[in-house]
């Protein structure tokens, strides 16, 4: 927090200690204390410790449609966007695409944000 914005909330009087605070209204108390909360559960609510792990056995299903129906996927691989249609599974760990502009394209299955059917 700036030195300026808990000076605004938290007023505070110098005694003959460089240290210590004294709250001159109840008011200002009780916001130090929400702040201070706020602060503390504020992160572990919106962050979850244990994120589910990428499973690539999820995106299998869609796989299988783009393989045997010859419909386009779209795949969100670390940011980027690529369009294609899967033309085999290599092993478990990748697939081979193709789109208008690139005959082979091998996508890292665990590399895979995100797959949408076109």
């Amino acid at each position: 927090m700036s030195q300026h914005l808990s000076a605004i909330l938290v007023r505070y009087k110098k005694s003959e200690s460089k240290h210590s605070m004294t709250f001159r209204s109840p008011r200002s108390f009780i916001i130090f204390g929400f702040l201070i909360t706020l602060l503390l559960f504020i992160p572990h609510a919106g962050f979850p410790q244990n994120l589910p792990s990428k499973s690539p056995q999820a995106f299998q299903e869609l796989f299988d449609y783009s393989l045997k129906e010859k419909k386009g996927l779209t795949f969100f691989v670390q940011g980027q966007t690529i369009p294609g249609v899967v033309i085999r599974m290599i092993g478990d760990d990748a697939i081979e695409v193709r789109n208008q502009t690139s005959n082979r394209i091998i996508i890292r299955l665990d590399r895979i944000d995100a797959v949408a059917a076109n």
